[in-house]
């Protein structure tokens, strides 16, 4: 691939009916080829985001959903990271997962959901994602054409060990469907995904629905593409829209060699140190 990567996230609003969910997702995918190589959708874009509504829209994989990402990646001939879906496995177990596609229409692979949304914050949100999913048990780098990157769902960017995982795997690029919400979106989405980009000296893209004012859960939006360096090269509001972003990785290289803080880590001292305070 090509050091420039023409990058659109799809900042697409969900509702109940999931033919009209996946007619929006094409109708974004198709207006954003004409600029994008790299396609973003956003966390559970094809249902509500409710964990009582969710088993019924769950789907095997492959299945109609991850069909019609794998033709549209092809028809628009375009890496496509088809957000997540719920994923219904053949033992009856649910996972929140997110499948790529490359240019020619084949499935590159899937990551589910490695940690779950439990949450309670009195008078403010309660959302408990165990309630319906299985945590994931996987984290893989992913490559295209000389790209490697990897894809983490939402709550997966809070643990610092898993971005950094993905840097010291290969990848250049960390994506992000992702769904934070009306509380915990202005508290931590921006200084979440600039540190995780800085800390680990990636791009990343992070995906969020658009905001749905008479859905139970209000996502944040503010989708954005952050570079090595931690800064925001494309931000959207919280209505629907496209967001691109030229990723230049010849920036990615010329962070790594000017600051080369991921070849100054001392691996060996960690442990220790962890001995020592476990000890």
């Amino acid at each position: 691939m090509d050091k420039f990567v023409n990058t659109a996230i799809c900042q697409m609003q969900t509702g109940h009916d999931k033919s009209a969910n996946l007619a929006k997702a094409a109708q974004m995918i198709k207006t954003a080829a004409t600029e994008a190589d790299l396609i973003v959708l956003p966390e559970i874009f094809n249902a509500p985001y409710q964990t009582d509504l969710l088993p019924d829209y769950a789907e095997p994989i492959p299945g109609p959903s991850t069909a019609i990402l794998s033709e549209l990646a092809r028809e628009h001939q375009i890496l496509l990271v088809g957000g997540s879906i719920p994923e219904i496995d053949a033992g009856g177990k649910i996972y929140n997962s997110s499948c790529i596609f490359a240019p020619d229409g084949k499935m590159l692979g899937c990551h589910r959901k490695l940690h779950l949304f439990d949450i309670q914050i009195p008078d403010q949100i309660v959302f408990k994602e165990s309630d319906v999913f299985t945590a994931g048990e996987d984290l893989q780098t992913f490559f295209y054409d000389g790209l490697p990157f990897s894809v983490m769902i939402c709550y997966d960017i809070r643990f610092p060990e898993l971005a950094r995982q993905a840097a010291l795997s290969g990848a250049n690029i960390i994506i992000v469907p992702a769904a934070f919400n009306l509380t915990t979106g202005p508290a931590h989405w921006e200084i979440l995904m600039r540190t995780r980009a800085l800390d680990n000296q990636v791009f990343l893209v992070a995906a969020s629905p658009a905001r749905n004012p008479s859905a139970s859960y209000q996502a944040w939006g503010h989708s954005m593409v952050v570079d090595p360096w931690g800064s925001i090269i494309a931000e959207g509001g919280t209505e629907e829209e496209i967001i691109h972003a030229e990723i230049d990785l010849a920036q990615l290289r010329k962070v790594r060699e000017e600051l080369p803080l991921l070849q100054h880590r001392r691996p060996k001292l960690y442990r220790k140190i962890s001995r020592k305070e476990l000890g």
